[in-house]
């Protein structure tokens, strides 16, 4: 799989290489956040814009520290001494959280690190900066109009979006400034721009990693997870984000693997190279012996109930951030139009659909009972040019709604899915979504980490 995404960058890490290497006695931990620090700065790259703030000196400090106790055969963790990102709207103590809003820009300092922070923290992550993102999370395509936006490594001449929200995230790794970008996932929001960019990407099941110190979109959907190159990296973060002391992943041969291909809206008008994609993929899998199985998935096709009005999504974020309704102008207009939304929706709306997805995920869990994972394209279509994607209001919500359409059908299930790459060398990035029910990510990650290595090597 690496030499399939490095096709755009060629500089991408992983977690395995690279502890590898620390291990060795190859490389340090200053010699890669030096080599970090380096890519975010070129003059010619998109660094200004994936980053919001570069923390070059505490990384250095960070980084002389991990070398000191590697010396020492100290080894905190899988992914001691690797530089990371953090999305904006997770609190770094001692900092202004800005969830990419100029309306914070004037809020206090964070007194101490988020949950998910300080576990990176401990495990001897070092933290290169701060990446850019949708302001408040509230977008797929990926712009911010305060901060810029970074261009996808794919195409990046044309200057495509990268997706959203967790933008400078997923572009900060496809760029090699880091190995893995914390982000969050409300809709697919970690999957949609890793898929885009061409990297993988995992959303956890909401309740397994704690959002205390981020700052919200949705109480009920927002997770926290990472984007790295690969699943194995993913993974490896996870478990630290997480804090399960085992990050080793089970053995899942091909043969036998049992994968649900849902018949549904979700696998239906896809981009020409989106669907060239998935079905080389699904080909490549059953030649491995997995077994895949077509189910018709009537919940599949109710997504404009799901989602109605903005749904969940809308109406909280509206009571987070009605305090600011009168500097509502100072939004983004196309945020702050979804956030409104939710001004609306009534207590009898809410307790309807709280309904409706305990229905859901009741038929869904029953559904996949047999089944290891079920497959879909993470996005049913490529990424559209910056320009094309924000000609207008209309433009924009078009393709807003097409980037999401089918990664937020695993957090209204309140499950978990990673995206993978399935695309060929040097087309278009592609992402394979492998989804499971609540709480049993570690073993949707270990069925994706086959996956990804039956793709590996069909070529």
């Amino acid at each position: 799989m690496r030499a399939r995404r490095s096709s755009y960058t060629g500089r991408m890490w992983t977690v395995k290489a690279l502890s590898g290497d620390l291990a060795a006695g190859r490389t340090t931990s200053r010699a890669l956040v030096e080599t970090a620090l380096a890519r975010i700065a070129e003059p010619s790259g998109e660094g200004a814009r994936a980053f919001m703030k570069v923390y070059a000196d505490s990384a250095r400090a960070d980084a002389d520290h991990a070398d000191r106790l590697r010396k020492a055969r100290i080894v905190r963790s899988a992914v001691d001494g690797l530089p990371i990102s953090v999305k904006d709207l997770f609190d770094v103590g001692g900092d202004v959280t800005r969830a990419g809003s100029k309306v914070l820009a004037d809020a206090p300092p964070a007194p101490a690190d988020a949950v998910a922070v300080a576990r990176l923290r401990a495990a001897g992550a070092v933290i290169v900066g701060r990446s850019n993102m949708v302001e408040f999370a509230f977008g797929a395509v990926g712009t911010n109009p305060h901060y810029g936006t970074p261009k996808n490594p794919w195409d990046r001449k044309a200057g495509r979006v990268p997706g959203g929200s967790s933008s400078g995230a997923a572009v900060s790794v496809a760029d090699g400034m880091n190995v893995m970008g914390l982000g969050t996932d409300t809709r697919g929001s970690i999957r949609q721009p890793a898929a885009l960019c061409g990297i993988a990407g995992f959303k956890p099941t909401a309740r397994r990693v704690s959002r205390q110190g981020a700052f919200p979109l949705s109480y009920t959907f927002d997770s926290v997870g990472p984007l790295a190159s690969t699943i194995a990296c993913c993974a490896a973060y996870d478990a630290v984000l997480a804090g399960e002391p085992d990050a080793s992943l089970k053995e899942m041969p091909a043969r036998g693997l049992r994968l649900l291909l849902p018949r549904s809206s979700a696998i239906e008008d896809l981009d020409v190279e989106v669907a060239k994609a998935f079905e080389s993929a699904l080909a490549a899998l059953s030649r491995a012996g997995a077994v895949i199985e077509e189910r018709k998935v009537p919940a599949f096709d109710r997504q404009a109930e799901y989602f109605r009005n903005g749904g969940f999504a809308a109406s909280e974020a509206y009571a987070i951030h009605k305090r600011w309704a009168a500097r509502f102008g100072e939004y983004d207009p196309r945020v702050a139009k979804r956030v409104t939304l939710g001004k609306d929706i009534a207590a009898w709306e809410h307790v309807e659909l709280v309904l409706l997805r305990e229905a859901c995920m009741r038929e869904i869990g029953e559904l996949m009972a047999p089944f290891d994972a079920f497959l879909i394209p993470t996005t049913p279509c490529v990424a559209p040019t910056i320009a094309e994607a924000g000609a207008s209001d209309e433009a924009y919500f078009r393709w807003n709604s097409r980037i999401l359409r089918n990664t937020g059908l695993a957090n209204f299930l309140d499950g978990c899915a990673a995206t993978l790459p399935c695309h060929a060398p040097g087309d278009a990035p592609v992402g394979l979504m492998v989804c499971g029910v609540t709480m049993s990510d570690r073993h949707v990650l270990a069925a994706a980490h086959t996956v990804e290595g039956v793709l590996a090597g069909r070529n």
